[in-house]
């Protein structure tokens, strides 16, 4: 319970409700949170990082999305960010982009506080994508985080399949399903998935470059729909409880992605 009268939780309270929602000791956790939705915790977002660790204990690892929009010009924030600007303006936007960097360049802050509470943690390890990198927590940080190559965002070659042959667990700390980059390997696992060019800046032998590859197009505008049928329809898959204030749900990798692939194949007009 919160603390009495003063509407602040603690990080014992978030350990224990998370154990009791299902978090697996010594396990694999890849967490997506709204610090905002679990509310006041006494010690604030580092506490609630602690409480995270105490329900894995100390074999457990934690994983977060590291995202980094900020050094593309082909990224949905790229866009917004030059909306209405002149072609000179543009230009000196895209100019001064910085290149990814694993260890400095700060995760985006579309993806919430928590991730680069994790990144900059003492030992964190985090992946080399240069657009779509995880940071990751534990004794098995590395693990889950090398072999990122550069051409695959969220695929086979990724953290996140990783994860899955690691029977991970995701935690939606008061978040939803939307936000639920799982699913994305669910997208790399349909037949024949719709692909398309993507641009970055990057440091290569000391030099900032442009670096253009082609990769799957990825697309997250109906995963609050498929989240709301893998509760609906995933028979039990999914378990839901209250950390702190905010309404979470725990569920299997595994479970997660198998259903994204089959639901992604039948609910997604593909043309031609």
């Amino acid at each position: 319970m919160a603390l009495t009268g003063t509407g602040l939780h603690t990080e014992r309270q978030l350990t224990v409700q998370l154990a009791e929602l299902g978090v697996e000791p010594g396990g694999f956790l890849l967490v997506h949170a709204s610090l905002r939705a679990v509310g006041a915790v006494v010690g604030g977002g580092e506490a609630v990082l602690r409480a995270v660790r105490g329900a894995l204990g100390p074999d457990g690892t934690v994983v977060v999305p590291a995202f980094t929009a900020r050094n593309s010009d082909t990224s949905p924030a790229h866009r917004e960010r030059v909306r209405g600007l002149g072609e000179v303006e543009r230009a000196a936007v895209r100019a001064a982009m910085p290149p990814y960097d694993a260890d400095t360049m700060p995760c985006d802050d579309g993806i919430g506080v928590l991730p680069e509470i994790v990144r900059r943690q003492p030992g964190a390890a985090r992946s080399a994508h240069p657009q779509t990198s995880f940071a990751a927590l534990g004794p098995h940080a590395e693990k889950v985080v090398s072999g990122h190559r550069p051409d695959c965002h969220l695929g086979e070659d990724s953290p996140l399949a990783r994860l899955y042959d690691l029977r991970a667990q995701i935690l939606l700390l008061g978040a939803g399903f939307a936000s639920c980059t799982a699913f994305h390997l669910g997208e790399y696992r349909v037949a024949r998935p719709p692909r398309r060019t993507y641009r970055c800046v990057v440091r290569a032998g000391g030099v900032r470059r442009w670096w253009e590859y082609e990769d799957v197009a990825l697309d997250d505008g109906d995963f609050a729909e498929l989240g709301a049928d893998l509760e609906r329809y995933g028979g039990g898959s999914v378990r839901a409880g209250v950390v702190g204030s905010a309404r979470s749900r725990l569920v299997g990798m595994a479970d997660a992605v198998d259903f994204a692939r089959l639901w992604l194949a039948r609910n997604r007009r593909r043309d031609g």
